[in-house]
């Protein structure tokens, strides 16, 4: 109890101060719990729960990213399930849709309310990895005696957040452990696996959007493999990534708009004509490819006679 009131007066004392250790993402978040949530750092709560009817329903709203999160969840789990820790999917509003966890844990995650059902945004529980990464919109790490609440500072997570095919805030992913060992450097390595997965599944929501689209990859200085533009057939971008629309300075409208990849590239524009003549060389040569380079056949399939597609290949300067 000494440990609590002591963390207790120590958020009090850096929420009331003006220095720059008080300017911290963390104590802005305990000034949103103290000024916004009306929370105390020494009260003992659970996060709020959802009745089976509501859990229900936030499931079915997000049955998509449920899907395309299951390999990534498994996956992570298979290597940070083994150092006792535990796994969350939520949605953009905190709540807990998917879980991972050793069942020998299982009493000890349920009794934080790490479990599906639970709401853990910084309204319900405080300061904690998913909260504060939703409300800041970036990942974070939340080490013990980092969280708000004093009955928490046992807790150490680490949590990214998940964005959809606009890139918008549509989740997170988070990784929660009570082990005594954890220290801020064991916590960094975990932090590297959320992201990583958080971005795989990002991935995955961006391909099941535009599912049939050729993907671009995007020179990206900061996450190349993030940044994908999906491109329809005619070479006009359908949707951007986060990273990509950052990179490119593209948004909803500009796509909206119908651009070129080319042009969202910046990759340098050949006169009108060219690209047409391009377009032709580009067409003729995969119908030759198709048909192993018999003319009859490719000509059949572009819907021209023989002595047609001869002309074309000899303008073309095709053999």
């Amino acid at each position: 109890m000494h440990e609590h009131s002591a963390h207790a007066e120590h958020v009090y004392s850096c929420t009331q101060r003006d220095s720059a250790a008080a300017s911290s993402s963390i104590v802005a978040s305990w000034r949103r719990c103290i000024a916004m949530h009306q929370l105390v750092p020494e009260e003992a709560r659970e996060p709020f729960r959802l009745t089976e009817r509501e859990f229900n329903d936030a499931r079915e709203q997000s049955d998509n990213l449920i899907a395309n999160s299951a390999d990534e969840l498994d996956r992570l789990f298979s290597v940070a399930g083994k150092a006792g820790c535990c796994l969350l999917l939520t949605d953009r509003n905190g709540i807990a849709l998917e879980r991972r966890g050793a069942a020998g844990d299982d009493k000890h995650f349920r009794e934080l309310g790490l479990w599906t059902g639970s709401v853990w945004t910084e309204a319900s529980i405080g300061t904690n990895g998913i909260g504060t990464a939703l409300a800041d919109e970036r990942a974070v790490a939340i080490f013990r005696d980092q969280h708000f609440l004093s009955s928490n500072i046992d807790l150490s997570c680490t949590t990214a957040p998940i964005r959809d095919h606009r890139g918008q805030l549509t989740a997170a992913l988070d990784i929660s452990t009570c082990r005594d060992d954890v220290n801020e450097m064991t916590l960094s390595m975990l932090s590297q696996m959320v992201r990583d997965a958080a971005m795989r599944i990002e991935i995955n929501l961006f391909r099941s959007a535009f599912a049939g689209a050729r993907f671009l990859m995007v020179p990206s200085g900061a996450n190349p493999a993030a940044a994908l533009l999906a491109v329809d057939r005619h070479d006009l971008v359908l949707g951007a990534t986060r990273a990509a629309r950052v990179a490119l300075k593209l948004d909803d409208k500009s796509i909206a708009a119908g651009i070129p990849a080319t042009d969202a590239l910046h990759e340098t524009n050949r006169a009108q004509d060219e690209d047409l003549v391009e377009a032709e060389r580009s067409a003729l040569r995969r119908a030759l490819s198709r048909s192993s380079g018999n003319v009859s056949q490719a000509a059949i399939a572009l819907g021209i006679s023989r002595a047609t597609l001869h002309r074309k290949m000899k303008r073309l300067n095709l053999h």
